[in-house]
């Protein structure tokens, strides 16, 4: 095979090589495909489209995007395992000269991994508001939201009415720097904010100016970042899980979900608002539909 030859061609050669010649069993080879694929997804992304052009600083970049997305230490860890082993392989085939990932080590990753709930954990909280109450019907739409989309705390208190298009199953946000997108959202998120504007919110927006925004306070207007917070600590406590959960831990959690459920990479960063995305000229944005099917197979609320 020359050097030519694109990353995933060579991923998919070396796949064959461990289930012929090195007999692995089928889960290692279906987390070896997992790991390398979402790292030959994050390498074209950057314009590396062969083996000959990786350098340490591109691995380096890879496991931190991991850990910015919430990805467990120990799925960091791994995927680390796969690249050096796939690297590896590529030098004792005389694919390449050099192996970039020799030097890194996975206890030497400086970035601290942000808190990460479980779906048990998540599932605890979401159960938690009680929805026999009008804000409690908003809070419980307000955390499934948060973690259907994986939205920053200023795109959920900005999210328009107008903004959610339940049919086509999307939201639109405005990110940072006043960037749209397009967020998939699943039918559980859907069905509790549909609940909560056709039995709640008019009579919130009866009390004060919120106009178009989706969540209003008690006093009708739109909600701050503190009562969000709030929202996210009372409940978190009430489920009785002793984690440090602030409305970010949602982000992460959804993040780390469609991963470790085998979601491509680049499209939970475009989920994401991801910066690193929107900065690379070379990235064609993800087809909406394949956005849809990828929240719709791979998240847990899907």
């Amino acid at each position: 095979m020359n050097r030519g030859t694109s990353m995933n061609t060579h991923v998919d050669v070396y796949l064959r090589y461990l289930q012929l010649e090195k007999n692995a069993a089928e889960n290692t080879v279906a987390s070896y495909r997992l790991d390398l694929r979402r790292y030959a997804s994050y390498l074209e992304g950057k314009g590396v489209a062969q083996p000959a052009k990786i350098r340490q600083a591109q691995i380096s970049g890879f496991l931190a995007t991991l850990s910015d997305l919430g990805l467990s230490a120990r799925s960091i860890t791994r995927n680390l395992s796969s690249v050096k082993m796939f690297h590896r392989y590529l030098v004792g085939e005389r694919v390449v000269t050099a192996d970039p990932s020799a030097t890194i080590e996975a206890l030497k990753m400086s970035r601290t991994l942000p808190d990460v709930l479980s779906q048990d954990e998540v599932d605890a909280i979401l159960r938690q508001p009680n929805v026999a109450e009008d804000l409690g019907k908003r809070d419980r739409a307000i955390l499934e939201t948060m973690y259907a989309t994986g939205m920053r705390v200023s795109e959920l208190i900005t999210l328009k009415q107008s903004g959610v298009h339940a049919e086509e199953r999307f939201v639109r946000v405005f990110g940072k720097g006043s960037k749209e997108r397009l967020i998939p959202i699943g039918r559980s998120a859907l069905h509790w904010i549909n609940l909560y504007i056709q039995t709640v919110r008019g009579k919130l927006s009866r009390l004060g100016s919120g106009q178009d925004v989706v969540f209003l306070n008690a006093r009708g207007r739109p909600m701050s970042r503190m009562s969000i917070w709030n929202i996210v600590r009372t409940n978190a406590q009430k489920s009785g899980i002793r984690k440090a959960v602030h409305p970010h831990t949602f982000r992460h959690s959804f993040a780390t979900h469609l991963l470790e459920g085998g979601a491509d990479l680049r499209a939970v960063q475009e989920m994401l608002g991801h910066s690193d995305i929107s900065t690379t000229q070379i990235y064609t944005h993800v087809d909406r539909e394949y956005l849809k099917e990828v929240h719709r197979t791979f998240h847990p609320r899907g």
